[in-house]
């Protein structure tokens, strides 16, 4: 009868190793998928952009999802550490939409995209671009409004949306930046 407890008792032993083992793997794998999404945001975010752009001249062949992130990609530039700062993809021949997915890129600072064929209106969320310091949209095919939500650029030197096919007033928000913000160039 002890002989039986003693290999119950063993086979206990061994049965919660492997338990607390493949916990422990099940946690480590968890991190890393967590940290790959955190470094790969930026990828996600302008990979996401180029699936709904039309690239005629092959300017975005470089933009590889595979890679850790898009320092190396032709027309983007980063900073020290690592994050996207500009995107300048001006007179590139590019039609398609701007996405949403644009305000994910939380050190931007300067996108260019003028002189495209660039459709449909202007995503309100690029708002979350606070250190957005010049924005050129001008040049294209764009349309509706201007997104009030722009005033929140309180970064923002430099806004060229002329030569589109926007409709409405200039947001109050937008002209107070003028004022109150730091923009010199509308």
């Amino acid at each position: 009868m002890k002989l039986v407890a003693m290999e119950l008792a063993d086979d206990e032993a061994v049965y919660t190793t492997a338990l607390m083992r493949s916990q422990a793997l099940i946690f480590l794998l968890f991190g890393l998928a967590t940290l790959n999404v955190e470094c790969n945001l930026e990828v996600d975010s302008l990979y996401a952009w180029k699936t709904n752009l039309v690239d005629p001249n092959n300017a975005l062949q470089s933009w590889d999802p595979t890679l850790d992130n898009p320092c190396t990609w032709s027309h983007i530039t980063c900073n020290t550490e690592s994050s996207v700062s500009t995107v300048d993809l001006g007179n590139a021949g590019l039609s398609g939409t701007l996405v949403p997915h644009l305000g994910l890129l939380p050190n931007l600072q300067y996108l260019n995209v003028s002189g495209n064929k660039l459709s449909g209106t202007i995503p309100r969320v690029l708002d979350n671009l606070t250190g957005l310091i010049s924005l050129d949209l001008q040049q294209n095919q764009l349309s509706g409004i201007i997104p009030p939500t722009l005033g929140n650029l309180r970064s923002l030197r430099y806004m060229r949306l002329n030569s589109n096919q926007l409709t409405g007033e200039i947001p109050t928000q937008v002209i107070l930046l003028i004022f109150g913000g730091n923009l010199r160039i509308m």
